[in-house]
């Protein structure tokens, strides 16, 4: 795909905004969070950065074409240097599931709002912890000051 069909289709996603910042940097933003940014020719961002999937990031990250986007890599962001690497519909795969992470992430009623049903947000947030912070101390044997 070239950036402008990308663009395209960013903006056929459902609830998608469009805007141009950074040095003319196309930003993709659904309910507010970014999702996809489509950058000029040898910026350093690379051509086309994504959220990914946090469980699918080191591998993604790693793979041929792929790269850990600049300044967005601690958010388990990507870079495809060059798009037609990749098919038209493994790009538009990408993205849209770039799109439903962010989505995914939105408050039930910010989804709402933006007329997003379940299954257009049915992706779970990433959670670093599956136990209360409180209990996390526990195990390890410190109390919430820190203290052991």
């Amino acid at each position: 795909m070239t950036p402008k069909q990308i663009d395209r289709f960013c903006a056929s996603l459902p609830a998608a905004t469009r805007i141009v910042q950074w040095e003319g940097v196309i930003v993709f933003k659904v309910g507010g969070k970014m999702f996809c940014l489509i950058a000029p020719e040898d910026h350093s961002i690379g051509r086309i950065s994504f959220k990914s999937a946090p469980e699918h990031y080191d591998a993604l990250s790693r793979s041929p074409g792929f790269r850990p986007a600049p300044y967005l890599a601690r958010a388990k962001w990507v870079s495809v240097d060059d798009p037609k690497a990749l098919t038209d519909a493994e790009m538009k795969a990408y993205v849209r599931r770039a799109h439903a992470v962010i989505a995914a992430a939105l408050s039930k009623k910010k989804r709402k709002e933006l007329g997003l049903a379940p299954t257009q947000a049915r992706f779970k947030p990433f959670r670093t912890a599956s136990v209360p912070l409180a209990h996390a101390h526990e195990r390890a044997g410190r109390s919430r000051s820190g203290r052991a």
